[in-house]
């Protein structure tokens, strides 16, 4: 039987299976992904993560350009989809996510995109963390480093935690198992 290896976080709910094997730890370099990544990482602080992949359409962030256009103005919006999901994001989530596009929109326009900001941290080139059985910490150096900037530049809900675990979700760092079938040394 040749079964396919996975980091075994994923389990067997083909919800977590499908994130694990088309989204997680695969470099993102879209902004509009990235910021999608980074509301989605904020507002899981607290939730399991299979919640947010099954309310995924209902939790859905606000695009900065939709922001852009109300003014921020966005919660009438988001308050009739939460009322579909099991999740509704608290008050200060909402606030969160509208201050958050507004600096991720400036950041945008300092740096070219936010992925040219974020990917600088990195030369460009996911880092390789995971090479035996160390444990996944749940910061690290560049965690807090990445926290600390979005924080000055005036973000929310991106304290070091979330920062490394959105790191981890949009590729910059690569923590598959290396037993994973998406590990670089069994992946290519």
């Amino acid at each position: 039987m040749n079964e396919t290896q996975r980091c075994p976080w994923c389990g067997d709910d083909p919800l977590y299976v499908a994130y694990h094997d088309e989204e997680w730890g695969r470099p993102e370099r879209d902004d509009r992904k990235l910021f999608e990544m980074l509301i989605l990482e904020g507002a899981q602080a607290g939730l399991s993560w299979i919640t947010i992949l099954k309310n995924a359409k209902a939790t859905a962030p606000p695009s900065t350009a939709s922001i852009r256009k109300s003014g921020g103005d966005d919660r009438r919006r988001r308050g009739a989809a939460d009322a579909e999901s099991n999740h509704c994001p608290q008050p200060a989530e909402i606030h969160s996510a509208i201050r958050n596009a507004k600096v991720f929109l400036r950041m945008q326009q300092e740096h070219g995109s936010f992925a040219d900001w974020l990917w600088a941290h990195v030369d460009g080139k996911p880092i390789l963390r995971r090479r035996g059985d160390e444990r996944v910490p749940a910061s690290t150096e560049l965690s807090d480093l990445i926290s600390k900037a979005l924080k000055k530049a005036g973000m929310n809900f991106v304290g070091s935690t979330v920062i490394y675990a959105y790191l981890q979700a949009c590729g910059v760092v690569n923590d598959h198992l290396p037993g994973c079938f998406l590990h670089p040394a069994r992946a290519g």
